[in-house]
């Protein structure tokens, strides 16, 4: 364990104020500075455990002193760098260490551009429904380090951000995931894809032989990473097509999923499997893997994945109202989230997308709008690029910077057997607080229609 005496926590967010818990409890020197006011329950509760903070600015005196500075996930270092041209990255790190440092727990990390969330819940039900001593941390609910202070668990299943990545020393999972890789968060990553792969590629540079290393062979990008990155770890490949890779250890054929993993036979129908599309198979072979890896046996596995239920937000079958059925995929933030949520459907899709564009580049979308597109509905501020591209490939389009205008047009164009999907390739922030907020708003706009 590394002895820090004196941190400043910068950001008084999800991942901020579980860093103060879990320093606190250690007897560190916890300083909060933070850019932006700071929430008041935030402050009760600095004040009330005697913690000093600095809000609406950082104090850079405070930065340069600390032994080490626990960066929040939303804060872009670079950013910072600007700004205080004297800050040295060496002492920056992630509340993802910082956590790691003071649990002996059995870790499991799934990162990724697309099926984090599912793949990391599927893992966390798995484990928990076979009787693991099993926490769920990290991007999802509770922070890494909040669980840590709190709770005692014997194995964790962690959902790591390529940001929280970007600033680990030795942390370490015992079972590291990629799910994919493709572009996303470039705005971040000074519009460099490759800047972007390195940072996921974080997750395996600490492994050593005795861990595992699981990736999707049909992602390109993620294979090609193998002619240049060293991995240490025991390697293990999922796969939608038997003959993909030489030797896949879990891989669909004739609409079974097919495990190799243990030497011993596993296979499930895909009808078995509760949530939809091709992507959620991946994820699922994913979860398959760890669980086999962890000698879980076939038949609870099988079980287990019955009862999985889909996540909010993540195309979620929210309402079918005469006969048009109304999905929630607000968690969609980038343009390889939206092709997997288009691929999923066959009947006309009245498509609703847009909001704050992080670098996309819609060109992959194009021949799925061609075919399967009768409409798009753009809910943004800003929504001529998505017009530029779609507009001579559909047959209506609509734009809007009003939620209630979305759902309307999509009601008044749609007709029996077609889909109304939010799917918005882009981030939320431009007209909601998070895509949490945007997918509730749809599902409350979406209700009114029985009225």
């Amino acid at each position: 364990m590394i002895k820090t005496k004196d941190i400043t926590i910068l950001g008084s967010g999800i991942s901020g104020l579980g860093s103060v818990k879990l320093a606190k409890k250690f007897g560190i020197n916890v300083f909060v500075s933070d850019k932006n006011s700071i929430k008041e329950e935030v402050k009760k509760h600095l004040n009330n455990n005697k913690i000093s903070f600095k809000e609406n600015g950082h104090d850079v005196e405070r930065l340069l002193k600390s032994d080490e500075v626990i960066i929040s996930p939303g804060i872009s270092f670079s950013n910072l760098k600007k700004t205080f041209p004297n800050i040295k990255e060496e002492k920056f790190i992630s509340e993802l260490e910082f956590a790691s440092r003071y649990t002996d727990a059995y870790l499991i990390a799934v990162t990724g551009s697309n099926g984090k969330t599912t793949t990391a819940s599927l893992i966390y039900h798995l484990l928990k429904n076979n009787g693991f001593n099993v926490g769920l941390a990290g991007n999802i609910g509770v922070s890494f380090a909040e669980s840590v202070c709190d709770f005692s668990y014997d194995y964790y299943v962690l959902e790591v951000s390529s940001f929280q990545l970007d600033h680990i020393l030795n942390f370490k999972p015992n079972i590291a995931i990629i799910t994919n890789i493709s572009p996303d968060h470039l705005d971040r990553y000074d519009y460099k894809f490759q800047n972007y792969t390195n940072s996921k590629y974080r997750i395996v540079k600490n492994q050593k032989i005795e861990d595992h290393f699981i990736y999707n062979c049909n992602c390109e990008v993620t294979k090609n990473i193998f002619k240049k990155t060293k991995i240490n770890s025991k390697i293990y490949s999922f796969s939608l097509t038997k003959n993909q890779v030489k030797n896949p250890q879990v891989f669909l054929d004739k609409n079974h999923i097919n495990s190799l993993l243990n030497k011993k036979n596993f296979m499930l129908s895909i009808n078995k499997i509760p949530i939809q599309g091709k992507h959620n198979l991946q994820n699922s072979m994913a979860a398959i893997s760890v669980a086999q890896i962890l000698k879980i046996s076939n038949q609870k596995i099988k079980e287990s994945l019955k009862t999985f239920k889909s996540i909010p937000h993540r195309l979620e079958h929210f309402l079918t109202i005469q006969k048009v059925k109304y999905i929630n995929d607000s968690k969609a933030t980038n343009v390889n989230s939206a092709f997997y949520a288009l691929d999923s459907f066959d009947g006309p899709i009245i498509w609703i997308a847009g909001g704050v564009d992080k670098g996309n580049n819609y060109d992959d979308l194009i021949p799925m709008v061609s075919s399967k597109v009768k409409a798009i509905i753009c809910l943004g501020k800003d929504n001529n690029k998505l017009i530029d591209v779609f507009s001579s490939h559909t047959d209506v389009i609509v734009s809007t910077d009003k939620i209630s205008d979305a759902v309307s047009s999509a009601y008044k164009i749609s007709k029996p057997g077609d889909v109304v999907l939010l799917s918005p390739a882009c981030a939320s922030f431009d007209l909601f607080k998070s895509f949490e907020d945007r997918g509730d708003q749809f599902k409350e706009e979406v209700r009114k229609l029985w009225v």
